[in-house]
């Protein structure tokens, strides 16, 4: 059913002197019908090729024969069916028209990148102050995140008594890191949240945290397992990631601005 419609509102759009692709009992069915089951198949992988034409074809007039004798039959009038397919083509104009809407709002992107074009010095300045934030270290750090105070103390205890950091990560409520010893992997201070950050830049290898770390997500003992300098990519390697970023951070405030300015109820 959902093709059957979709067919009748392709062919709606068509031209009258549209030659048809193929007629049935009189019934032209447009080329436009047969663009869409083609490409569907270009979409599976399929290349243009005689007997993809003859299979659409094939499948056309099936479609066209069974809808005609449908529609003898009476089931085009039948109350339930119409209110069926009549949702169905609801359905498939609104997902036209928000593909025509995204292609013209794609084309206006376009138009207004080339516009406000991102300059090298812009690039430099993002990468720079990437740089500064990212410090230049990176850390290797575990953590044990609980949600209570007092169970962060208690396992600062059981550490200063000899216990195993990877054993008592088992406690964390972090599921991505209690059964690996609550590895973190490597970071930068960048990457984390400033109370977490604080606490790392004052730890040296294989020092942990005297005292629980407050975040938003919880109570933390952060341990160190190692540090190295931190080795950025040159701009130039950077440079694609950064010109992206920068013309999302564009349109992000155009976006903004438009937004502050609609009237929206």
């Amino acid at each position: 059913m959902l093709a059957l419609v979709l067919g009748a509102t392709l062919s709606l759009a068509t031209g009258a002197t549209e030659k048809p692709f193929v007629t049935v009992n009189g019934k032209p069915v447009s080329q436009a019908d047969a663009d869409l089951y083609i490409g569907q198949a270009h979409a599976q992988g399929f290349s243009d090729s005689p007997q993809l034409t003859d299979h659409v074809r094939d499948e056309l007039i099936r479609r066209e024969v069974l809808f005609q004798q449908a529609q003898k039959s009476g089931f085009d009038r039948d109350p339930k069916v119409a209110a069926r397919a009549e949702a169905a083509r609801q359905k498939i104009l609104a997902q036209a028209q928000a593909t025509w809407e995204i292609e013209i709002v794609r084309a206006y992107m376009q138009d207004f990148l080339k516009k406000n074009p991102v300059s090298d010095d812009q690039l430099k300045a993002m990468y720079n102050d990437m740089k500064a934030k990212g410090g230049s270290t990176q850390y290797k750090v575990r953590h044990i995140l609980v949600k209570d105070e007092g169970q962060a103390k208690d396992i600062i205890a059981k550490l200063n008594k000899g216990a195993s950091f990877g054993d008592l990560a088992k406690e964390s409520i972090d599921a991505d890191t209690r059964y690996n010893g609550g590895d973190l992997g490597w970071t930068t201070s960048s990457k984390m949240v400033k109370p977490f950050a604080d606490a790392v830049s004052h730890l040296h290898k294989g020092e942990y945290t005297r005292t629980p770390i407050k975040t938003g997500y919880g109570f933390h003992v952060i341990e160190v397992d190692d540090t190295r300098p931190l080795q950025v990519p040159s701009f130039e390697d950077m440079k694609p990631m950064l010109y992206q970023q920068a013309q999302a951070e564009l349109v992000d405030r155009m976006v903004k601005d438009l937004r502050a300015k609609a009237t929206i109820q």
